[in-house]
């Protein structure tokens, strides 16, 4: 069995080296010339056309800029490509015009958006505590100082530029993913956000939502570039409970119980990646979910550009 890589920035690095962890023959497409030296062995190509000349990958992972994922997507349709997909997250930088696109896309490919988070130990183990419980209240909170995030120059990264994709609510698009996959999808939002920092950036860098989803009346996230310390958060009220979640210490704590998980930077990858690899797709995030979060996030723009809610 075989992968093909799309990107070799930090994330399809990450999945590159992942997969071969896992003994997977791997392949990678780089518009910046690399070769094998650099990429652990894994066979490297200047375009996706010349590695599906010499190619048969099972898995597919679009780990280029956001704004590339449709041409990508589209692109491997044009091929006759016919096997799975993982879609770096968000899955577009904008809901794309044409839905019949979409609707051959989904007859021919099996595309997954890669929200990796839903292989953290912590969440697992909240949604299994939860089940399809409603809740009362949902907190939901992600901060960390952009340019202390990655290992380079922050303002050389996609997530400056609104027209390559960038800004917080796509880059932690985790927490609309997760929240509609703990408690069903967002049928409402209110939101306020924009960019308020000094950071040499013109996309969003602050932004909180106000949410009403179906198993939750009153939702708030709140996600931005400018928490000098990085957290991931959750708070989650139930008639019965109160779970509160931290996803960078690994911890949930609910009535006397304060339960510890090991997670390292690589863990959720890996099982996200063995459950695409083993056909264990029931945790993935879908096309329909992960395009979900895409309207979401035009939405919360929308709310925020109006000053009003915005229904589905």
């Amino acid at each position: 069995m075989s992968a093909l890589v799309v990107g070799y920035g930090s994330i399809g690095r990450r999945h590159a080296r992942v997969l071969q962890e896992l003994n997977h023959e791997t392949a990678v497409v780089s518009r910046h010339g690399v070769d094998e030296a650099r990429t652990g062995g894994a066979r490297a190509y200047d375009s996706l056309e010349a590695a599906l000349l010499h190619e048969s990958p099972r898995q597919i992972i679009i780990a280029n800029r956001t704004y590339e994922h449709m041409g990508t997507l589209a692109a491997l349709l044009d091929s006759g490509y016919g096997g799975q997909v993982l879609i770096e997250k968000p899955l577009f930088h904008r809901m794309p015009e044409s839905y019949r696109r979409l609707t051959a896309i989904n007859d021919r490919l099996s595309v997954f958006t890669a929200y990796n988070l839903r292989f953290h130990p912590v969440l697992t183990r909240l949604k299994e505590l939860l089940g399809t419980s409603p809740a009362l209240s949902v907190q939901i909170y992600a901060g960390q100082y952009l340019p202390q995030w990655r290992s380079r120059d922050y303002r050389e990264c996609y997530s400056v530029s609104r027209a390559e994709g960038g800004g917080v609510l796509r880059d932690l698009s985790h927490e609309l993913d997760y929240a509609g996959w703990l408690f069903g999808q967002w049928q409402r939002v209110a939101a306020s956000g924009g960019t308020y920092s000094d950071l040499e950036l013109d996309s969003d860098d602050v932004f909180a939502l106000l949410l009403v989803n179906e198993r939750c009346p009153v939702m708030t996230i709140q996600l931005n570039y400018v928490d000098r310390t990085a957290r991931r958060q959750l708070v989650v009220n139930t008639t019965d409970c109160t779970y509160t979640a931290d996803l960078i210490q690994g911890t949930l704590a609910y009535g006397d119980q304060l339960e510890s998980f090991k997670c390292s930077s690589d863990d959720t990858y890996r099982l996200q990646l063995q459950a695409l690899i083993e056909g264990n797709t029931g945790s993935l995030c879908s096309l329909q979910e992960g395009l979900a979060s895409v309207e979401l996030i035009e939405a919360a723009e929308q709310s925020a550009r109006l000053g009003r809610w915005i229904s589905r």
